[in-house]
């Protein structure tokens, strides 16, 4: 079982940033693809992005390459998102996800089916 607790949601105006961390209670947390999700009000949860466990290789959404980076500290069981030039349109709950092993193919990681954890969620709400 493997327990995951984000932080770092708030609210920010548009054209800030914010960073979201997601803390993860297994030392294997090395073994562990992570992905980050999104579900805004009245929507489908959505994927952002998500970086693979061996050779880092990171994925996002067109939406979002360019403004959003994901990251990965091993040592402290930690995966983080940071969020710049954020929109009203990135409002939503955002989750982390966590993915025993490495898979070939982005679409993988694309799915909500392929994780196997998730944690509670953080509220990022973005004003005009």
């Amino acid at each position: 079982q493997v327990q995951l607790v984000e932080s770092g949601g708030g609210l920010v105006q548009a054209g800030g940033s914010l960073t979201l961390s997601c803390e993860a209670s297994k030392r294997s947390f090395s073994n562990y693809a992570m992905g980050w999700f999104r579900q805004a009000p009245g929507k489908e949860r959505e994927f952002v992005a998500a970086i693979r466990r061996i050779i880092s290789n990171d994925y996002y959404v067109d939406s979002v390459k360019g403004r959003f980076s994901i990251s990965r500290d091993n040592a402290k069981n930690t995966v983080y998102l940071q969020m710049n030039k954020l929109k009203p349109e990135d409002t939503g709950v955002y989750y982390c996800a966590a993915s025993w092993g490495d898979h070939s193919g982005t679409y993988y990681y694309t799915r909500g089916g392929s994780y196997d954890y998730w944690g509670q969620g953080t509220q990022v709400t973005v004003s005009s």
